[in-house]
């Protein structure tokens, strides 16, 4: 279990940088102030009236980086923060959030897949480590073949949430590509928020990657705890 425990340590270090680097960004531009002077959810509701969406609600909710859209009852949910703010960080996240909603209604490919995959994914990720830690432990303490039987299961649950967080990759940079052509063609933002805005989003980004990235090393390294076990 040694090689476990040296891939979530890497993994862990890799996405705590990429995590504060994150907030450091977001710190830095919510101190450029939009001189249009729109709020984050003023922003959101022209991008969807824009792109002729009028059934999606833009609400706002606790937490800090909580922003999400919610296909299911079609609302745009904004960080308390960034729904009251006017600054070039509120500006990209709202965006970027109303881009779901936009891949939504446009019945984007990649975020019909996802979706699809949501409620199995959902119960694979609460079992998939505790499957995985019980064939290893049939396989040393009660049979090996039993327990490779139960390894393989928890293997093949595993890569259905590996499988999930590499579709979100598209997702998310669709949404994010979205956003910024839209800030961009109707004038928003001005080119410094601009910059600011496609800066923030692009670390936004790599947290997605990370984990991705993190979650293969280590369904990976399972694939061959169960090769070398004959």
């Amino acid at each position: 279990m040694m090689g476990y425990y040296v891939i979530a340590g890497l993994i862990m270090l890799v996405s705590w940088y990429v995590s504060n680097k994150l907030k450091t960004k977001f710190k830095k531009y919510s101190k450029t102030h939009l001189q249009n002077g729109m709020s984050g959810a003023e922003i959101a509701r022209k991008m969807l009236e824009d792109n002729g969406i009028y059934d999606v609600k833009v609400i706002s909710t606790p937490g800090q980086l909580t922003d999400h859209y919610n296909p299911k009852d079609k609302t745009v949910n904004l960080s308390e923060a960034v729904y009251n703010q006017r600054n070039a960080a509120a500006a990209a996240v709202a965006a970027h959030e109303c881009g779901h909603a936009v891949q939504h209604t446009t019945a984007y490919s990649w975020l019909t897949m996802r979706s699809q995959l949501v409620p199995i994914v959902s119960v694979a990720a609460n079992y998939s480590q505790w499957v995985i830690m019980g064939g290893l432990i049939l396989m040393s303490a009660v049979s090996l073949g039993v327990g490779k039987t139960v390894l393989l299961a928890g293997i093949i649950m595993f890569g259905l949430g590996t499988l999930f967080s590499f579709i979100t990759l598209p997702v998310e940079y669709d949404a994010s590509n979205r956003a910024l052509a839209w800030l961009e063609e109707k004038q928003i933002v001005t080119s410094t928020e601009y910059d600011d805005s496609k800066d923030a989003l692009k670390w936004a980004a790599r947290t997605y990657v990370v984990a991705a990235v993190g979650s293969l090393a280590t369904l990976l390294y399972f694939v061959s705890v169960y090769m070398s076990r004959d």
